[in-house]
């Protein structure tokens, strides 16, 4: 298993490079929110012998362009949101608990609705099934969590709250405490 996070620092955000063992040659990537200049990850995955099978999106994003678009014409990888998402472009709108492979390691997409309703954060979970480390988009910052009064019009603030205060209680609080939170 390989982790690195790729921070844009004008943007402040962080994209996120996993790839499941395997041979070079035929290891398996995926990608969580790409900016735009998508050259760096097809770039990482060419050097480390590996291919881009998934893009992932936490959320649709308002304070930055995303690169999934490109990403997924680049390599054919489908692009994964969470479920409620309403892409006008093909994607797969993933299921709560629904497992994505990558060669012996697993992302499980857990539904964490609040900052937006389709918000997902994604659990990678070792060889062994283990939960190892939780990607949190804007679901959880450093001392916070994600705003949920941005969504002007679609649904109430309170509505959103709700639903974060229900997403850190049943999705994120239960997860084993070794579990590194990106």
């Amino acid at each position: 298993m390989y982790i690195e996070q790729l921070y844009t620092n004008c943007l402040a955000e962080a994209a996120y490079y996993i790839e499941g063992d395997g041979a070079p040659g035929h290891r398996e990537a995926a990608i969580i929110d790409p900016i735009r200049e998508t050259e760096q990850y097809v770039a990482l995955a060419a050097a480390r012998g590996a291919k881009i099978k998934y893009v992932l999106e936490t959320h649709f994003h308002a304070d930055f362009i995303s690169g999934h678009l490109d990403l997924a014409s680049a390599t054919g990888a489908p692009i994964v949101f969470g479920p409620g998402a309403e892409p006008a472009y093909p994607a797969h709108v993933a299921t709560d608990g629904e497992r994505l492979r990558l060669g012996t390691i697993e992302i499980e997409v857990l539904h964490t609705p609040g900052h937006t309703p389709e918000s997902v954060c994604y659990l990678l979970r070792d060889e062994q099934g283990k939960p190892h480390a939780l990607f949190s988009g804007d679901t959880l910052f450093v001392g916070d969590v994600g705003r949920p009064d941005l969504l002007d019009g679609k649904m109430t603030k309170e509505a959103l709250a709700t639903m974060m205060y229900a997403s850190l209680r049943t999705k994120i609080a239960p997860l084993p405490d070794d579990v590194i939170v990106y």
